[in-house]
């Protein structure tokens, strides 16, 4: 083993607690993030029915407040997984690995923006209560649809991310290559969907339900590398 081979590998206690962290990180913010867009938005927000929807908001303000919540920790945890990958990667490639980590901070960043629409909605909403307000709902909705749009752009974003730890993981290989395969294709996944959704509303497809096994995986890995460390010299090729 030569020195030269230790550059390429992250070593030590900070890479190793970097990964216990970045699990952690991504498992919480998939427990809040699938019960937030799942459990709460799909079931209170009907698209194109602004009345339908901001009943619905009223009736169940506690949940989207909550809803809302969710989102911020969530956009906060990605702040902290951006940290935990760049500094498991940046022994490979580090200003490949930094403009990774910008690219998730700045899809956090947007999403946090966009948040502040759902909060105005709900605000709007509340101050209203249960009259029938046909011109405050279709604010709401309004609202709600520059929320999605925001949600949207920083997307695109997020997908470059993923495609940057996929090219350094396969190029590299302290992430498993095959591992940064898969999350190079959520990555496309993410971009080819939010960019179909900005360009023509009539966009249907939904890429990302089925590409998003890596991101999943990338759990379990951090998780497992927390636990057992990282090889003091160059990680096998997978």
């Amino acid at each position: 083993m030569n020195s030269q081979d230790n550059n390429h590998q992250p070593t030590g206690p900070k890479p190793r607690i970097a990964a216990i962290i970045g699990g952690i990180g991504l498992l919480v913010m998939a427990v809040l993030a699938a019960n937030a867009n799942f459990g709460i938005m799909q079931t209170l927000i009907v698209h194109g029915d602004a009345q339908t929807t901001s009943e619905n908001i009223i009736a169940s303000s506690e949940s989207f407040l909550f809803m809302i919540i969710s989102f911020l920790i969530v956009a906060i945890l990605d702040i902290v997984v951006a940290w935990a990958l760049f500094v498991i990667l940046k022994s490979e490639n580090r200003p490949l690995s930094l403009m990774a980590a910008w690219f998730r901070i700045s899809y956090a960043v947007i999403f946090v923006i966009s948040l502040t629409k759902l909060y105005r909605v709900l605000q709007l909403l509340t101050s209203v209560g249960s009259s029938q307000d046909n011109g405050v709902f279709s604010q709401a909705l309004n609202g709600i649809n520059a929320f999605q749009t925001g949600w949207d752009i920083g997307l695109i974003l997020f997908g470059i991310h993923l495609l940057l730890v996929g090219f350094i993981s396969i190029r590299f290989g302290t992430i498993p290559k095959w591992l940064g395969a898969l999350l190079a294709i959520a990555g496309l996944g993410y971009l080819v969907d939010s960019i179909g959704i900005l360009v023509s509303p009539a966009y249907g497809l939904s890429i990302g339900e089925y590409t998003f096994f890596g991101e999943l995986i990338l759990i379990f890995w951090l998780l497992w590398k927390g636990i057992k460390g990282f090889p003091q010299g160059k990680m096998p090729s997978n």
